[in-house]
């Protein structure tokens, strides 16, 4: 059967996920969700229909799996329950410290419905979430260090786009060199936050906008950049979209620990990424997680889930011989 796909919200994301769709073997885009006018919204699938946002929960019949492209800060808290009403949906919801409050409200919307959500897909939380996990379990006695960048990241430019006076922005995090020499070279370190990544923020402000308000808005912003060392460099607009137009973005998990009767074997795992396009890859695991969320629910599963709960075979197109004859 090929899964029927929707996409709710049509930007970066969005995009990326209409491209990884066309490569799926196994599903289909069955239409685009915008709260833009849809006759203004140009998408890259021919003969594929752009609807109204509002449109969507009268097309329960006609999609499969919803994957929801708005943005941590105020989109999906809201969008995913409301959407886990009618659909089986995915998003990549990436508020760390918001994901328990935010997986309950999606959990007890999706079973109310008898739907599958999965949540906070993509490769942070996501993929790096179970190189974590994976690392924890292998190496109980030991420490986990992860680092992202240098990248754009969109979340926290999205969230930097909400606060008034700010026509578009770009957020780079970028790792302390300093601190990944010292996990690499099995030093052990106890880093905080701020310790481990700064935050450089590029923004193009409204004509008349007050810069210094704009600039501890960003830097005051709780689970954002309070936590971190920012830098906020006010450029034009022409400016931000010639030279920060590309959204690359990456990062490593190290787990570092010992084994032996008393720790005398050091081992150091790391997992890392270089993307050339954030939302391209994260779209990619989006998809993968629509593949699995659609599984789970033919086999009768409701509520929902992380990527910490799905096998990793239901993400992949294969059957299980084949992936038991292609990957063991």
């Amino acid at each position: 059967m090929t899964i029927r796909v929707g996409i709710y919200g049509y930007g970066n994301l969005g995009r990326g996920v209409e491209c990884a769709v066309r490569r799926a073997p196994d599903m289909t885009l069955a239409g685009v969700f915008t709260r833009r006018d849809p006759a203004q919204v140009s998408i890259l699938s021919p003969d594929v229909p752009v609807y109204e946002a509002g449109r969507a929960p009268a097309m329960e019949g006609d999609i499969d799996v919803m994957i929801l492209c708005g943005g941590s800060a105020t989109d999906l808290p809201v969008q995913t329950p409301q959407m886990a009403a009618h659909f089986h949906v995915v998003d990549s919801f990436d508020t760390h410290a918001r994901i328990p409050e935010h997986f309950a409200a999606v959990d007890k919307a999706a079973k109310a419905a008898g739907r599958l959500a999965v949540i906070s897909a993509g490769w942070d939380p996501g993929l790096f979430s179970l190189n974590r996990a994976y690392g924890q379990a292998i190496l109980p006695d030991g420490a986990d260090y992860t680092f992202w960048g240098p990248g754009v990241s969109q979340g926290h430019s999205d969230a930097i786009r909400r606060i008034p006076g700010v026509a578009d922005a770009r957020q780079y995090t970028v790792p302390v060199e300093a601190a990944v020499a010292a996990v690499k070279a099995g030093e052990n370190p106890q880093l905080t936050t701020r310790d481990k990544h700064t935050r450089v923020c590029y923004v193009a402000a409204e004509e008349g906008a007050d810069l210094a308000a704009i600039e501890t808005a960003i830097k005051t912003m709780p689970n954002y950049f309070d936590q971190y060392d920012t830098t906020v460099h006010f450029v034009s607009l022409e400016e931000l979209h010639r030279d920060h137009s590309a959204l690359p973005h990456g990062g490593q998990v190290i787990r570092s620990g010992v084994t032996g009767w008393n720790g005398e074997e050091h081992h150091v795992i790391s997992y890392s990424l270089s993307l050339s396009s954030n939302p391209q890859f994260t779209a990619s695991v989006l998809v993968a997680c629509a593949r699995a969320a659609w599984r789970m629910a033919r086999d009768g599963q409701t509520g929902c889930r992380t990527m910490l709960d799905i096998p990793p075979a239901l993400l992949c197109p294969q059957d299980p011989d084949t992936l038991r004859r292609t990957l063991l």
